[in-house]
């Protein structure tokens, strides 16, 4: 099943459609452009959409790469079979032990990737409001 897919059944999806949360999710191409959930130009125009998608780009990775060494750090987090909310439970748990760990100096494990490139998502059609909104963002804060 495609992660566009299950996101699109979940409770943070029906939450976000229902206004709930006040804020961005970030995805990649295989995902729709939603006013809740943004995602690259698929065939940004130089200027402001490529500065657009190189931010969002950048940013994606910053939070991959915090999932990766948090991953390495605390093995618990690479396959719990527990509910959702005892999952929550848990990575907080491991967040905040690993802010510790960070501010006291310890070093971590390198970062493990699991997820390569993004070549064989399947692009999905973004909603027009999620376009606009998208275009807002790029309008007032790449130009």
């Amino acid at each position: 099943m495609h992660y566009a897919r299950i996101f699109r059944e979940s409770s943070l999806c029906q939450t976000f459609q229902q206004g709930q949360y006040n804020g961005y999710l970030l995805g990649d191409r295989g995902y729709p452009c939603l006013p809740y959930l943004m995602t690259p130009y698929p065939e940004p125009e130089p200027g402001p959409q490529t500065r657009f998608n190189l931010a969002l780009s950048r940013t994606r990775a910053k939070v991959e790469m915090t999932i990766g060494i948090l991953k390495s750090r605390f093995q618990c987090l690479r396959g719990l079979r527990v509910s959702p909310e005892r999952a929550c439970d848990i990575i907080v748990a491991c967040v905040v032990l690993h802010n510790i760990a960070t501010i006291r100096g310890e070093r971590h494990p390198p970062c493990i990737e699991e997820d390569g490139p993004e070549e064989h998502l399947q692009i999905l059609e973004a909603n027009r409001d999620g376009r606009l909104l998208r275009d807002r963002i790029c309008q007032n804060y790449f130009y």
